[in-house]
């Protein structure tokens, strides 16, 4: 912990260090190493909000739901816009929520949240994030458990954000796009046999499918490995922006409002159950 009254915290191994703001919606603030962001970084102290940081956890529910309405279970809800003039609710509710430090030591860092259902999110949960640093890598588990009475849908993932150098490359093994209208929603699966190419000549903001293998990720300062146990990816590469996005997630976006949502990955837990995903990033210097 620092010295101030703000709530962070760091992990220090070899060259690399990982600095926490449970407080904004338990998200990383920066992954450096020595002085070189790895991620999209600020010192934690100068960060005011989740969406500006180095990446935030998605739950219960990944990118869009659309038009801030579901049908659940014979069930009619709603949730509150929290994402500019967006007419859906974006990225769930973790990462605008205050997360509490449970554990910390030199070498994991443990933040939980507890959501009671409100107009975010009618159903009630509890979500652990565990963060572990190494000299090569950065590791993030996430727990997610059902503490309702009733089963409800459940959707994981996190939002790194990666600075876009002069040569920032990707390269990720994939078998479908989903391309989407204008307000973002998934419309429709193309084939998409993957991604191999230099970041600044792509243009996605897209859900993609049958991701396999690691996503690399590769510039004039480092080679990068993201991995997941999640099997979807949003890869966000915006041609006016600084960095760009390849976020590990669970489900299709906006799967609650398909004809099958298990089957674009929105899982059921019943009351009691609970959900665990991770996402590694292995870091060498060039």
């Amino acid at each position: 912990m620092t010295g101030s009254s703000t709530p962070m915290f760091e992990l220090h191994a070899g060259a690399l260090r990982l600095a926490l703001r449970p407080d904004l919606g338990g998200c990383i603030a920066g992954l450096w190493h020595g002085d070189t962001p790895v991620l999209r970084s600020v010192e934690p102290a100068a960060l005011t909000a989740s969406r500006p940081s180095a990446c935030y956890p998605l739950l219960p529910y990944s990118n869009r739901l659309g038009y801030r309405k579901f049908r659940w279970k014979g069930h009619d809800y709603t949730t509150a816009a929290n994402f500019g003039d967006s007419p859906h609710s974006v990225h769930g509710v973790g990462w605008l929520r205050p997360w509490e430090i449970v554990s910390s030591s030199v070498l994991e860092v443990v933040l939980r949240y507890r959501h009671e259902g409100d107009a975010d999110w009618p159903f009630a949960f509890e979500a652990t994030q565990y963060f572990t640093l190494t000299p090569q890598s950065m590791s993030v588990q996430v727990v997610f458990t059902n503490t309702a009475e009733v089963s409800h849908p459940v959707g994981l993932g996190w939002h790194p954000y990666f600075p876009k150098r002069a040569r920032s490359r990707l390269h990720i093994e994939l078998s479908d796009r989903w391309d989407s209208d204008a307000t973002q929603l998934p419309t429709r699966k193309v084939a998409q046999p993957g991604i191999d190419s230099d970041v600044s000549h792509l243009s996605f903001d897209n859900c993609f499918e049958g991701w396999t293998g690691p996503a690399r990720i590769r510039d004039e300062k480092f080679s990068l490995q993201l991995s997941s146990s999640l099997d979807h990816l949003v890869v966000f590469t915006p041609q006016d922006k600084d960095y760009f996005c390849v976020e590990p997630v669970s489900h299709v976006s906006n799967a609650i409002h398909m004809a099958d949502p298990a089957a674009h990955g929105l899982r059921t837990l019943a009351g009691g159950e609970s959900f665990e995903a991770w996402m590694k990033l292995d870091i060498a210097v060039l």
